[in-house]
């Protein structure tokens, strides 16, 4: 019960956020009278707010280096507007177009993490200006008209689905086959991690629970992938989603790059000692933030069959909050790519629930404010409370938590367990230098 209740604890902010995320999905499946979780509807949720989805994955690993980006909306905007120009106007091929709408992306977000990491302006201000300055740029471009027609290869981007396959099911083939190979890979990595685990004699869950969650989020995954399967199957926009946040996943826990960035946010005076170059690191941070802006700018354009003058609004907010409430620290340092898609999906469910419940956009807006607060607040309450200030839900000095996912796959990897060399003295471990 121990160690049930210490690794309850120790991630009180996942399980917090997951719950949170089924107590509103329960309340407008309610109150929409069963409408929300139709398969057309969860199929345009993924399409609706993939876009915000791909920010967030980007701006949660700038918040965990302890920076902002507040210009994705208007380099989003801008991106989407040059990547329409090239394809009408000069009849640039769809997908060499794509290409160098990604490399623009990235250029822009260089150029952000130059005067950021190099020349030292805080970054909420170079992103501020930078906002200004897209969003002026793309009423430029687009001469502040809308300009489609757009190649129908393209449009598929924000707007197709996977081909059908194999026999007729009454299903999407490919998207049931999909869904199946996700959950076989979730159980074989989290037997992997619970055996690495265990081998270092780190805090597991006993196994029936451990079981019971494996149950629990497959049959999530498999009645997820159903709905999608039951309506058109899986949007291409959507399999893009998901292989980002694949990647994204594995190179903030699995490699050095995404080891110095959470180093980087937690302290970076101590990174420096430790041999972290964090210039280079806070450059590419802010360049990769800058190429997703760009792949969510013409995600939109796609989506939109055409490039607006205003697409791209509020785009950054609603991405800081997703990071928020997926349990991204203010102060840097604490944030997953997992957590930023919860919190993600956690305002695109509060949008489309409240649609169709008919509540007025300025409910809707002022809603969303309150969710988010409530989300920092709960960050800074939590901090306080594992911080040994004491008062209720405290954690003794003898409870422990069970070890970070990075450092149980390091460890795995390799490296000596805890205890086999003295930790006490000597010379701190370099983290290496980026």
């Amino acid at each position: 019960m121990s160690t049930l209740t210490n690794i309850v604890r120790g991630n009180i902010r996942q399980y917090g956020m997951i719950i949170a995320l089924a107590a509103i999905v329960v309340l407008f499946q309610v109150t929409t009278d069963g409408v929300l979780l139709k398969p057309l509807n969860v199929s345009n949720l993924v399409v609706q707010n993939a876009q915000i989805l791909i920010l967030a994955i980007g701006m949660v690993i700038v918040i965990v280096a302890r920076h902002i980006d507040l210009s994705v909306g208007s380099v989003a905007a801008f991106v989407g507007a040059a990547g329409a120009i090239m394809m009408t106007k000069y009849d640039v091929p769809w997908f060499l177009a794509v290409l160098i709408c990604l490399a623009l992306g990235a250029l822009i977000g260089a150029w952000h993490g130059f005067w950021v990491a190099y020349v030292g302006i805080p970054a909420f201000i170079v992103t501020l200006a930078s906002m200004l300055l897209f969003r002026g740029l793309t009423l430029v471009v687009l001469e502040g008209a809308t300009v489609g027609g757009l190649p129908d290869n393209f449009k598929k981007m924000g707007n197709g689905f996977l081909p059908e396959i194999g026999p007729d099911t009454d299903l999407h083939n490919l998207t049931m086959l999909l869904g199946i190979v996700v959950v076989a890979v979730m159980v074989l990595l989290d037997f992997r991690k619970r055996a690495a685990s265990k081998r270092y004699n780190f805090e597991v869950l006993p196994f029936p629970l451990f079981a019971l969650k494996q149950v629990v989020l497959g049959a999530v995954i498999i009645q997820f992938t159903y709905l999608l399967a039951d309506a058109r199957g899986l949007p291409i926009v959507g399999l893009i989603l998901f292989a980002l946040i694949a990647i994204y996943t594995f190179i903030m826990s699995r490699t050095v790059f995404g080891r110095h960035v959470y180093a980087i946010g937690g302290n970076v005076d101590a990174a420096t000692m430790s041999g972290v170059n964090t210039k280079r690191v806070d450059f590419l941070v802010m360049t990769n933030m800058g190429m997703l802006a760009g792949l969510a700018g013409l995600v939109t354009t796609a989506r939109l069959t055409a490039a607006n003058p205003k697409a791209g609004v509020n785009f950054e907010l609603d991405a800081i909050a997703a990071a928020f409430i997926g349990g991204a620290a203010v102060t840097g340092g604490v944030g997953t790519v997992i957590g930023a898609i919860i919190g993600g999906v956690v305002m695109g469910v509060l949008n489309n629930g409240m649609s169709l419940n008919s509540v007025s956009i300025d409910w809707q807006q002022a809603i969303k404010g309150l969710v988010l607060l409530a989300a920092v607040a709960f960050d800074v309450w939590n901090k306080k409370r594992t911080a040994g200030g004491g008062g209720a839900g405290a954690e003794a000095e003898a409870s422990t938590a069970p070890p970070p996912d990075e450092l149980v796959d390091e460890l795995d990897d390799g490296s000596p367990p805890p205890g086999g060399a003295s930790t006490t003295a000597g010379a701190p471990r370099r983290l290496g230098r980026g």
